[in-house]
């Protein structure tokens, strides 16, 4: 009947959301920097993310914990 509040250490960022890396992910030729799309979230820690180039061509589709991801905010 209730919604269970979602615990403190629970990190989310909605599906579509503009993110951040926030390490670099040399093995994928990934930087920390790099700009992508939080696509599917796979779990309470992993989501996939599409990176893309300046041209908007898809580099990569990596699953990230959402540690290594910060949200940003587009005005």
């Amino acid at each position: 009947m209730f919604d269970t509040p979602m615990p403190r250490s629970r990190r989310t960022i909605p599906v579509l959301s503009v993110v951040v890396l926030l390490r670099d992910l040399k093995e994928r030729g990934l930087v920390r920097g790099q700009i992508g799309t939080l696509v599917e979230e796979v779990d309470e820690e992993t989501a996939l993310v599409e990176f893309s180039d300046d041209k908007g061509r898809a580099l990569d589709v990596v699953a990230c914990k959402l540690v290594e991801l910060s949200a940003l905010k587009i005005a």
